[in-house]
């Protein structure tokens, strides 16, 4: 496989991944990935964006929820 940004060789590794996302933030340290050994640039296969966009799916449930609770504790 070679990485889209310098053409370099990707290789199965782990890569972080975080996101500011509806008030919150998320950082996962290593989520299994292809990594440029020249660059990088890391690349979710679709089984781990898959899960990651799960993951966001609960989070912002759960944050509604539990902005919600908030609101109606301090009224």
């Amino acid at each position: 496989m070679e990485c889209i940004h310098c053409k370099g060789r990707m290789e199965k590794a782990t890569a972080p991944f975080t996101i500011d996302r509806k008030g919150y933030h998320v950082h996962w340290d290593a989520i299994p990935a292809w990594v440029c050994t020249q660059c990088g640039e890391a690349y979710f296969e679709s089984r781990e964006v898959n899960l990651i966009q799960k993951a966001l799916t609960v989070l912002d449930r759960e944050s509604v929820t539990l902005t919600t609770s908030c609101e109606t504790a301090t009224a």
